[in-house]
């Protein structure tokens, strides 16, 4: 009996290790899709948003800071370990009225007289990836990177 314990004592060990970091992985992939709804739902209802200049409009940073530090200005901490404002990405969605489908949107039109686009959807993801990685005991392991996206509808006004 104690020969058969010490057979199976390292297996159950490293079962009960893959458990605890399959939980702790899940638990960030969520975490980081709950900031980036979080930043999505704040822009979706701003006023004045101007889509033709994405990352240098005012609206677009403070919903990205709100996201990750939960403060419009960015004054607080990260809600979540080695996650930037720079690190997300918001892009805008149209839906084609020809056939229906979902697409990116044409931002061609901006500057002329008809002004901005007003998109139908914000998408906001992480194109580089949130890389994780776990920690199994005697193993060395590959991170793991994590790509959540969030689509919202845009229910604001745009310049």
């Amino acid at each position: 009996m104690v020969l058969e314990s010490a057979l199976w004592i390292p297996v159950v060990t490293m079962l009960i290790m893959f458990v605890i970091q399959l939980g702790k992985i899940t638990y960030i992939y969520y975490a980081i899709r709950n900031s980036l709804y979080t930043t999505a739902l704040y822009l979706s209802v701003q006023q004045g948003v101007n889509f033709c200049d994405i990352p240098d409009d005012a609206n677009v940073q403070a919903a990205i800071q709100f996201g990750v530090t939960g403060t419009s200005d960015g004054s607080g901490t990260p809600l979540i370990s080695n996650l930037t404002a720079s690190m997300l990405a918001v892009n805008i969605a149209c839906v084609d009225p020809a056939t229906g489908v979902v697409e990116s949107c044409d931002t061609s039109l901006c500057g002329g007289e008809t002004g901005s686009v007003r998109p139908d959807y914000l998408v906001v993801n992480i194109p580089g990836g949130y890389s994780i990685t776990p920690r199994m005991l005697f193993l060395s392991l590959d991170p793991i990177p994590l790509s959540p996206s969030v689509t919202v509808p845009f229910t604001g006004t745009t310049l």
